[in-house]
């Protein structure tokens, strides 16, 4: 019998003691992966619009329909959002502009996507895994992690 899971051979070490953290810390992981679940999307949307502005020129609703896979409504209802939270400006039938909190947290966002992506890729991971893992991993990784990751990529390409 063949198991159709990929991941199924995989197994974690088995330590004594490393399955249940202390109470404090428990918490301190549930909370902190629940911040980053608020702010995932929001990142996910303005890390687009930078990258299309750079890359295209403009951020238009239907670009960003197409490239996450939604409908032109649920687009529309982040805007609406992401004006709210004063990361865009945008007009009717225009395209879609970062304002300057706006181009700093998709700088940082790419940023952060860039490390996990290159750190994949470092491990061995295939290009189109690295980007499916890289989008979700970055809004869940530790500055300190990001600096490992980082500090590992920069040492894999020096030897």
């Amino acid at each position: 019998m063949t198991d159709s899971n990929p991941n199924a051979s995989l197994t974690a070490p088995s330590i004594p003691g490393d399955a249940l953290p202390p109470v404090e810390q428990h918490a301190q992981q549930y909370a902190t992966v629940r911040n980053a679940h608020e702010t995932e999307l929001i990142e996910d949307y303005v890390e687009l619009i930078g990258d299309l502005l750079a890359h295209r020129g403009e951020a238009r609703a239907a670009d960003i329909a197409n490239r996450m896979a939604v409908s032109q409504a649920t687009v529309s209802k982040m805007i609406r959002r992401l004006n709210e939270l004063e990361l865009v400006t945008s007009k009717p039938y225009r395209s879609l502009f970062l304002t300057k909190a706006g181009q700093k947290m998709a700088e940082t966002s790419r940023a952060r996507h860039d490390i996990v992506l290159h750190f994949l890729r470092a491990l061995g991971v295939r290009d189109a895994t690295a980007r499916i893992d890289a989008e979700g991993m970055e809004h869940h990784v530790s500055d300190e992690t990001l600096a490992i990751m980082q500090r590992f990529t920069e040492q894999q390409q020096n030897n």
